[in-house]
């Protein structure tokens, strides 16, 4: 199995090496090890609970991140609001207030993230990724690679809270390396009185195509389906943007596919919603091209560590009552255990059981703050959720 990465992380410590090769080269060095008895991977906002509830519990752990702290947050486009209203969004029983009472953007989450760590004193070995996991008989020992070298832990459980958004799901197609060419909408200023090709049909597309228009850009829409699903856009935006290209203000291609990118252009083929069929191609001149085709889950840690992966979305194998995987003491928390979601059923607001469960496992005893607070608790059907 060749190990490879995604140049945007800037994370290619593996890239090339087999798992053999890698833990031939490591036990060849010398490591001071440190031990515990968790390590974290992963800070998002699950892993972050979960730390959170294991010092409340006296449990003693070591908590990794290859980047920061909620890093795929820190990439959103500017301004982009939750579509979970802030208390299914709260952690450890820490509540999340602000002027306005409403849904919190990227930018607000990531402080309240950061107020949290703050004042729970949580220890976050940040830009340290861990790049190897190996079973012992009385544990598991952890190679990580932060900028200062090669370091060696171990412990006794390990859970990977990894999320689901490593890299983007890419076409494959010609031109897709192009510099005019993004996978991630940043900014709608970027494309301002230019013109740009936003390829794909569910929210993100439909918003950073919508944002890019009343910025001052000239937009048109590729989707290889014929109408957007009002299941996967949300209800407060898929009016607009039908008004938009009814009214000729977004130009709408549906039912097509890029097959290739250059400079001056994209060629369209045509599709019957899934697959491409024979047909006669479009080139539509444009200055930019965004892709929004959603992202994949790294799973490399849950292959390295033997944890098996199921079907085609490359589920994580674990018990749904405690989060433990097939692997002895390693478990999966947060959306990471959904694999590559292909429809997304894992999101922030119904992960926080994943920590109780782990929490109750490796202490016998279910934290008492996990969420908001209990006074707005409340739950939600999962159809509600994959609506939006």
């Amino acid at each position: 199995m060749i190990l490879t990465s995604d140049v945007h992380f800037g994370d290619n410590l593996l890239q090339g090496w087999t798992g053999e090769e890698y833990s031939m080269l490591t036990h060849e060095k010398d490591f001071p090890t440190e031990t515990t008895q968790v390590a974290i991977i992963g800070a998002g906002p699950i892993g972050l609970e979960l730390a959170a509830s294991l010092k409340r519990a006296g449990v003693d752990y070591l908590h990794f991140d290859a980047r920061q702290i909620g890093y795929t947050i820190s990439w959103w486009p500017r301004n982009t609001s939750f579509f979970s209203t802030s208390e299914r969004l709260e952690i450890a029983g820490i509540p999340i207030q602000n002027s306005h009472q409403q849904r919190v953007t990227g930018e607000e989450y990531l402080a309240y993230l950061r107020a949290v760590v703050e004042q729970l004193d949580l220890q976050v070995n940040t830009y340290e990724p861990v790049v190897h996991i190996e079973r012992l008989q009385d544990g598991f020992e952890l190679r990580t690679q932060p900028l200062q070298g090669e370091q060696c832990y171990r412990c006794q459980q390990v859970v990977i809270a990894t999320g689901d958004m490593a890299a983007p799901n890419y076409l494959g197609i010609p031109g897709e390396d192009l510099p005019h060419v993004s996978h991630y909408f940043t900014d709608p200023h970027y494309y301002f009185r230019k013109r740009v090709l936003v390829v794909g049909g569910k929210n993100s597309a439909v918003e950073a195509a919508l944002r890019c228009w009343r910025s001052g850009s000239q937009v048109a829409i590729s989707y290889r389906r014929a109408d957007f699903d009002e299941k996967s856009v949300k209800n407060s935006i898929l009016p607009d943007v039908k008004t938009q290209i009814r009214s000729g203000n977004i130009q709408f291609y549906p039912q097509s596919l890029p097959i290739e990118i250059t400079p001056p252009h994209v060629v369209l083929a045509p599709t019957n919603d899934e697959n491409r069929v024979e047909g006669e191609s479009i080139i539509h001149q444009t200055d930019f091209v965004l892709i929004c085709t959603g992202f994949r889950a790294d799973l490399r840690l849950f292959e390295i560590a033997g944890v098996r992966l199921d079907g085609p979305e490359r589920i994580p194998d674990y018990d749904p009552d405690t989060m433990k995987t097939n692997v002895p003491g390693l478990y999966v928390a947060g959306t990471a255990a959904g694999g590559d979601q292909n429809r997304y059923r894992l999101f922030i607001e119904n992960c926080h059981e994943h920590v109780g469960k782990i929490v109750a496992a490796i202490t016998g005893q279910w934290p008492e703050k996990l969420g908001s607070i209990p006074a707005r608790q409340y739950s939600v059907p999962l159809t509600y959720f994959q609506a939006n």
